[in-house]
């Protein structure tokens, strides 16, 4: 007797799904495989959305990675679009599904379910919406709605309520197209994924751009009006009072996961609000796995349960689910979180832990920041890279860093993102043997010099404070023996309140001049002259001394073209 074929379901497409999909099929050709997607296209480029927006991406059609017919053609999957997946009967192993053109729903047997629905777009409940010209940016039907009615009503102003990454990319495409654009962020930074410290490039290069940022503030209310029976924003109200002129809204306030079926079904869903699973992608029914956005992941820095509605990690599970429901044996072990968005030409990356997240988990950390240009100085074009490393203060394992700049910040982000899945220490970044030629990088690459850096920290050989911890010290009158070790130019044009100015190439013979019982800090441009007069300190008797991480342009967060002066030259 020849047994049946094993049938497949997959709810939803995109990433997770389309994935799924298609390694299910290779791992099992005599599975019947059936994806239900509930919108018009399979597998589309969500994260090339906003360039499509912004006319970088100039073809709808280069965005649709599938379609029905090609999935069937390669790998012999059923897909139907515009099918929405209403409902699960765990005990008959069917779900219920409605053709959301027609109304019509009928049944569908599984062996095998995988879920993937994604996340939804966040839109709170404010007075003047719902409204024609305020959209999301999650599909491409979206993406069109937003040209059509740039086309049509030839807006002048934008508000992009959230500055995460798509909210930023968002930003960019809008003023691309001409639009005076405002980006309103309840936090008090933009990508608050990011520390405050590193953010602040990104910020200052926006303004300079000039795209309004509104930090600190949340959208209360639009003013409306109606055109053609149809409600339009012309103004948005801010909780200080601001109003706002909006011809054109986009919310980018983040993502929530789609559990309408998983709870329904019985599912468990984890503390973090994401679908359980373990690392086969199977939810706490052995017949149903997950992927996507809608389920919980670990962190493979802490190895605790987070979301990360990321497209990486969401491609890697969909992968896992469909070998596994076909039969296989795979494991997802977790993600790292790696990201990274540009926007009006800086740069921004991250992989694990900002610092305030690792503060928040508990541990014990050090924090380096350097600022090292992007290959050598003497070839043409040379920018700042911005690179900021925290690592675990006893092991001196990296847990996460975070680049900002203008060229090579993605080659850079790779490289910590490898060292963290190796659970690299920063010493071993410092003897890392890196590619190099002066059009691409320095004979020290950046992140071997940011691991000289917190390798320096890590052998006792400085100790550092951040800008951050600085400010609090003095606001706090702590007492403190400031020493600035720049050119008098340099001091000149801002210093330290209080600071002693003690060039660095004067400081061996002007050392009387300070206390050496007093608690010093030091500091410099970026952190290279602060360290050779924190060496000095520490071998003449001055026993309290540290060095002020990333210097002055660190505390200035937003000088992304200095002249390239000794400090940047040299290293550590």
């Amino acid at each position: 007797m020849i047994a049946k074929p094993l049938r497949i379901v997959i709810v939803g497409g995109v990433a997770g799904g389309a994935s799924a999909a298609a390694k299910a099929r290779r791992t099992n050709e005599h599975a019947e495989i059936t994806l239900f997607e509930r919108g018009p296209h399979v597998s589309f480029a969500n994260c090339g959305l906003p360039y499509y927006v912004g006319g970088d991406i100039a073809e709808r059609e280069a965005l649709l990675l599938q379609t029905p017919d090609s999935f069937w053609r390669r790998f012999a999957v059923k897909v139907h679009v515009f099918h929405e997946v209403v409902g699960i009967d765990r005990a008959k192993r069917e779900v219920q599904v409605r053709n959301v053109q027609t109304g019509e729903q009928f049944r569908q047997p599984y062996d095998k379910l995988i879920l993937s629905p994604g996340a939804g777009a966040v839109v709170p409940e404010l007075p003047g919406l719902p409204a024609r010209n305020v959209f999301t940016v999650k599909t491409v039907p979206d993406s069109d709605a937003i040209l059509a009615w740039l086309r049509d009503a030839a807006p002048t102003h934008a508000i992009v309520a959230g500055a995460g990454f798509i909210g930023l990319e968002t930003a960019e495409a809008l003023h691309r197209r001409g639009l005076k654009v405002t980006v309103v962020e309840l936090q008090p930074q933009v990508l608050p994924a990011f520390d405050a410290d590193m953010a602040a490039f990104v910020q200052a290069q926006l303004q300079r751009q000039g795209i309004e940022v509104m930090t600190g503030h949340r959208l209360v209310g639009f003013v409306t009006d109606l055109r053609d029976g149809e409600r339009i924003v012309h103004a948005a109200q801010l909780d200080d009072g601001t109003v706002l002129p909006a011809g054109v809204v986009v919310m980018s306030i983040g993502v929530r996961p789609e559990l309408r079926l998983a709870r329904q079904a019985g599912l468990e869903i984890g503390a973090t609000g994401g679908i359980a699973v373990d690392d086969h992608q199977r939810t706490s029914d052995p017949d149903i796995y997950a992927a996507g956005d809608a389920v919980e992941v670990v962190n493979r820095v802490t190895g605790l349960k987070v979301r990360l509605p990321l497209a990486g990690p969401a491609g890697k599970q969909g992968r896992v689910a469909g070998a596994n429901a076909a039969g296989g044996d795979l494991r997802f072990a977790g993600a790292l979180g790696t990201a990274i968005v540009e926007t009006m030409g800086i740069t921004a990356a991250k992989t694990g832990l900002s610092e305030h997240e690792a503060r928040s988990a508990g541990l014990d950390v050090q924090v380096t920041q350097t600022h090292s240009l992007d290959h050598a100085g003497y070839y043409p074009g040379a920018s700042l890279l911005h690179i900021k490393l925290v690592a675990e203060r006893t092991t001196h394992r990296l847990l996460g860093g975070q680049i900002v700049g203008e060229a090579g910040v993605d080659k850079r982000i790779d490289v910590l993102a490898t060292a963290l899945q190796a659970r690299m220490t920063v010493q071993d970044l410092e003897e890392l043997d890196l590619a190099y030629a002066p059009q691409f990088s320095s004979a020290r690459d950046p992140v071997i010099m940011a691991g000289f850096a917190a390798s320096n920290v890590a052998r006792d050989e400085v100790r550092t404070v951040t800008c951050a911890a600085l400010r609090t010290e003095v606001a706090a009158h702590r007492p403190l023996q400031l020493v600035d070790v720049r050119t008098a130019g340099e001091f000149d044009g801002g210093h330290q309140l209080g600071a002693v100015h003690l060039p660095i190439d004067e400081l061996r013979g002007r050392i009387g001049e300070l206390d050496p019982t007093a608690d010093t800090v030091v500091y410099c441009k970026v952190g290279f002259r602060g360290y050779l007069a924190a060496r000095i300190l520490s071998q003449s008797g001055f026993g309290q001394v540290r060095n002020l991480t990333g210097g002055m342009l660190q505390c200035d967060a937003g000088d992304l073209s200095p002249t390239l002066s000794n400090c940047e030259r040299a290293d550590h």
